[in-house]
């Protein structure tokens, strides 16, 4: 269950944030208004790197370069990509640790099925006699 204005969480309530292209486990701090206030403890999923507006794309004039939101940092996050946390807060370090180590992993995977597209490639363009 996603929260909304409506349905505001609690203070101190622990929940699963969306933040940008991170995900985040946090406490939050602050309630009122359009947004809510968390306190970051815990990363779930780093943030993607590169230019959000032509995903995959390396030729970009800007390939960004994101980090994780800090433990204790306070954001800004409507309701919306709030949701309540269930189970055991992660320490922050060890979770900044894995999360980082999945995004290389996945970029790997991502890398490799490149790869793996342009052999074939190679392969169907012999087969057309190009």
């Amino acid at each position: 269950m996603r929260y909304s204005q409506e349905n505001q969480p609690a203070m101190d309530q622990l929940v699963r944030m969306t933040y940008k292209t991170g995900v985040y486990a946090g406490k939050v701090f602050e309630t009122g208004g359009p947004r809510a206030v968390v306190q970051v403890l815990a990363v779930l999923k780093h943030p993607q790197q590169g230019n959000l507006h032509y995903p995959y794309d390396p030729d970009v004039p800007m390939f960004h370069e994101r980090k994780a939101l800090s433990y204790t940092e306070k954001a800004l996050c409507v309701y919306q990509d709030l949701e309540p946390f269930h189970g055991e807060v992660p320490d922050y370090k060890a979770s900044l640790v894995r999360a980082l180590e999945e995004e290389a992993a996945e970029l790997d995977r991502l890398k490799r099925w490149a790869e793996r597209g342009l052999d074939t490639l190679a392969i169907v363009k012999r087969d057309y006699g190009m």
